[in-house]
């Protein structure tokens, strides 16, 4: 009879390279503070970067959808019918994007693959910076159109590319908005140039610029006044937003296609009511909370300060996610470890995540960090990090 003992060979060779991680389990939920086997431990590793995982609207616009609509939406969306309550939050999201239209999936990483992997074709391209995040490049694999890739915002590549391919019928430009693992940002305004000038469509993943960047979290769109410039975005209920899912911001006509040709959300259980009202709750806190997002820049702009005078390399870092770059991934973990037993969780990250030799320990900052969470991190920082010869 056949096993899976085959995979037990991958397996050892993840614990040789020091790339072994199993699975957290904390107890209790998300917040600045948790629970690990009894032990309280600071959080610093969540992208829950409003702290709106628990925020009482929230919480009870869950519980009010739960006793209307009950647990579950019953089937996709094209077969059993749309909840109103998905309507709603389609609605007040483009409202808030200050675009046509929105359409909810089921995760930022599903959205991805529904949107590049209907859009694109065999008589187009699709030119994609070389750190976009998995689930770009996923997307990308489940088409059959041609692919460039240029180096990180290297805009003369990208330029390049451009003019390499002007017999496509479509050529997409795809980047991301803030880029997930080093924390900087795209130059979004020159990428933008640029395709216009060569007639190509701008593609932008706002995962982690969602509800971070632009007016009250509008996103890098927003941030950089280039409404109406932007063909697709991509944004994230999962992470600024607090609960769960992803959705593309675009026209109309788009909307349309999207609900008639993309796979991830033709063949997906749609959002439970609850998840769906505890979206459209936090959609409403944000409009209405700019402190949120000027308490978060608060916090990372300090906690980076101090962490370059320390002498740390924090790489590209320019966002809340802040990156202490280590090296190898057997040195990064046993950084991580190292933190953790001075009471911070902050999750080593190694190849193939990142290069074999640029392993991390990332760092997201929130805004419901105080300032006491945060020298608290510091000062463990400085300890371990002395310890570990990076300062």
């Amino acid at each position: 009879m056949a096993n899976l003992d085959f995979l037990s060979k991958e397996l050892e060779q993840l614990k040789a390279d020091g790339r072994y991680r199993p699975l957290t389990e904390w107890e209790g939920g998300s917040g600045s503070w948790m629970t690990l086997g009894g032990r309280r431990v600071l959080q610093m590793s969540s992208n829950n970067y409003l702290g709106l995982t628990a925020h009482p609207e929230l919480k009870r616009a869950a519980i009010e959808a739960i006793e209307k609509y009950g647990v579950g939406s019953g089937s996709v969306r094209t077969i059993a019918g749309t909840l109103d309550i998905h309507g709603k939050l389609e609605r007040e999201l483009a409202a808030f994007k200050g675009t046509e239209a929105t359409l909810v999936f089921q995760s930022g990483f599903t959205t991805n693959q529904g949107i590049l992997g209907s859009i694109l074709g065999p008589d187009d391209v699709v030119i994609s910076d070389e750190l976009n995040h998995a689930s770009i490049i996923d997307g990308i694999r489940l088409t059959k159109a041609s692919r460039k890739v240029f180096a990180h915002k290297d805009l003369d590549q990208l330029e390049q590319a451009l003019k390499e391919s002007a017999s496509y019928r479509a050529r997409v430009v795809v980047t991301d908005g803030v880029f997930s693992m080093d924390g900087d940002i795209a130059p979004l305004p020159a990428i933008v140039e640029l395709a216009e000038r060569y007639d190509a469509v701008v593609y932008v993943d706002d995962a982690h610029a969602s509800g971070v960047l632009g007016r009250n979290g509008k996103g890098s769109t927003d941030h950089f006044g280039l409404h109406g410039r932007v063909h697709i975005q991509v944004g994230t209920l999962s992470k600024a937003i607090g609960v769960s899912g992803g959705y593309m911001a675009g026209s109309a006509l788009l909307k349309d296609y999207l609900i008639h040709k993309a796979r991830s959300f033709l063949f997906s259980t749609s959002q439970t009511p609850a998840v769906a009202a505890s979206c459209l709750a936090a959609v409403k806190v944000l409009g209405r909370s700019p402190e949120l997002i000027e308490r978060l820049w608060s916090n990372a702009n300090y906690c980076r300060e101090k962490l370059l005078a320390l002498g740390f390399d924090t790489g590209m870092s320019e966002t809340p996610i802040i990156p202490i770059i280590v090296g190898s991934p057997a040195d990064t973990m046993r950084f991580s470890d190292a933190l953790l037993a001075e009471g911070v969780y902050a999750q080593g990250i190694v190849y193939p995540t990142v290069a074999m030799d640029k392993g991390r320990v990332r760092l997201i900052v929130t805004a419901s960090h105080t300032r006491e969470d945060l020298d608290f991190a510091l000062d463990a920082l400085a300890r371990t990090g002395r310890i570990a010869g990076l300062i």
